[in-house]
């Protein structure tokens, strides 16, 4: 695609962002800035029983980019495992944003990635929990 497109694309989510918003019992929220430019962005996730994205929201302040990447990004992870959340990677964002970016705007686009995955991988293995609800159960019988 041309990157004008992309670029009209990036105005368009940056004046009318998807999944803005907050959840009201997500799963995990974290938050972070970007001390060099004041980008700040928050990303809520709600996982379903089988560890997938069911619902996922995002809240802050910042460029068109940061702003436009935060919606590209919680579209794309809707019904992912929390296993392909943390594999997702930076390369996927930026093909998803479609233009060249300078490293100060990389770093801009990037944010909401860092954000997420910061909570994703503070939430616990699904497979430890998986263990831990068996011995709860166990224990539950004797």
């Amino acid at each position: 695609m041309d990157e004008s497109i992309y670029r009209e694309q990036i105005i368009d989510l940056y004046e009318h962002p998807l999944n803005h918003g907050h959840l009201e019992t997500p799963d995990w929220t974290y938050e972070e800035d970007n001390p060099l430019c004041g980008d700040v962005i928050r990303i809520d996730v709600k996982l379903d029983d089988q560890n997938r994205v069911a619902e996922v929201a995002w809240s802050g302040d910042g460029c068109a980019i940061s702003q436009a990447a935060a919606s590209l990004l919680t579209e794309e992870i809707k019904g992912k495992t929390l296993d392909e959340v943390r594999t997702f990677d930076k390369d996927e964002l930026l093909e998803l944003i479609g233009v060249k970016l300078s490293m100060a705007r990389v770093k801009c686009a990037l944010l909401s990635l860092k954000v997420l995955k910061a909570g994703a991988y503070g939430m616990p293995d699904p497979d430890v929990l998986r263990g831990a609800d068996a011995e709860d159960t166990d224990t539950k019988g004797s």
